[in-house]
């Protein structure tokens, strides 16, 4: 099986600065690693909580929320009333969600932010932002880069309880 080289190895991604090329390439990788590894992982155990842990589901439904977030404060708006319901939803059991679902909403979050990369002009990122209703203060690399490294940190807390799942199911 010939190994493929991670995202950050195959060179810049069209059209997004030479600043933000680490950003995208974080979010690239999240997209294959869980969209490679999560592909057929069974509906009856996106829920489970090993050892109280968070359930896949909810680590998937953490990174399009928190990318969607963390791009929004980045384009210096607040949130909407539809991004404060997927937050507050975000981990809660929902049988009509499957695996499927889940990384079309991935591939669509971390589609969009690239998008949005590719229009962010690099003299700006030093600028200063602000998160949420306490107005927390940041900068628009500040944000960015959060969304990358908090996706990354994520998944692989993500391929962890998808590995402990699948293994103690394979061993009953």
């Amino acid at each position: 099986m010939e190994s493929v080289a991670e995202v950050w190895m195959r060179g810049p991604i069209t059209g997004v600065p030479a600043l933000l090329q680490p950003v995208a390439h974080a979010l690239l990788q999240v997209k294959e690693e869980l969209s490679s590894l999560l592909a057929n992982f069974p509906k009856a155990f996106l829920w489970e909580r090993p050892a109280n842990l968070a359930s896949v589901a909810f680590h998937l439904q953490h990174i399009v929320g928190v990318i969607d977030r963390m791009f929004t404060y980045a384009k210096q708006q607040p949130l909407s009333d539809k991004q404060f319901l997927y937050l507050r939803n975000e981990g809660t059991q929902n049988d009509s969600i499957d695996i499927e679902i889940l990384l079309k909403q991935l591939d669509n979050c971390i589609t969009t932010a690239i998008l949005e990369l590719k229009k962010i002009d690099t003299a700006t990122l030093a600028e200063q932002r602000s998160i949420g209703r306490k107005k927390i203060p940041t900068t628009l690399i500040g944000l960015l880069f959060h969304a990358a490294e908090h996706a990354q940190r994520h998944t692989g807390q993500t391929l962890v309880t998808a590995k402990i799942i699948l293994d103690k199911a394979s061993n009953t």
